[in-house]
């Protein structure tokens, strides 16, 4: 199984190097980021199943514009705000946040809180892949392999071919 990759961002050094020791015995692969702006950074040039943040830092916003950066990501990862001052579920529900952790805690709580998230986290993906897909590839299961047109049977990628030429064509036309 391959590793999966987390990325803490902490202004707290003792507690960035302390959760990356823990994560990574536990075998994930960590990447720390000791600012908000180095860890926008880190989004931006590698992909993480999980970004781990502390909401106060630079500023008392910092940890909010990690998570945005976060939600921007094309790969979703998992979000968690880690924090010693907790704020109400709403609150950080709203600053798109996927869970709280509360600092200090203990080892193993952490641990059984990360695989839960990303446990969930990869279920909602897989649901949301689902939903695109959904429709069409439901609406393709329940269809006979060939339609009848007129009196002929036509195999029914031939129809759907036909459907999404005259598509491309009437949206090429609209854009005239």
């Amino acid at each position: 199984m391959a590793k999966r990759r987390v990325l803490l961002v902490d202004d707290e050094v003792t507690v960035l190097l302390t959760m990356k020791a823990v994560l990574e015995i536990s075998g994930f692969d960590v990447d720390t980021a000791a600012s908000a702006r180095e860890g926008k950074s880190k989004i931006k040039l590698r992909e993480y199943q999980m970004i781990i943040t502390d909401m106060r830092m630079e500023s008392d916003a910092a940890g909010r514009e990690v998570i945005q950066a976060a939600r921007t990501a094309p790969y979703h990862p998992a979000v968690a705000l880690l924090t010693a001052f907790p704020v109400d579920e709403d609150e950080w529900q709203d600053m798109g946040a996927d869970k709280m952790l509360v600092k200090p805690m203990q080892t193993a709580v952490l641990l059984r809180q990360i695989e839960k998230l990303l446990e969930t986290h990869a279920a909602k993906l897989q649901r949301l892949s689902s939903a695109a897909a959904g429709p069409a590839s439901a609406a393709a299961a329940k269809k006979p392999a060939t339609k009848a047109i007129g009196s002929k049977k036509i195999p029914a990628k031939k129809v759907v071919a036909k459907k999404a030429a005259k598509k491309k064509a009437a949206k090429k036309k609209s854009k005239r």
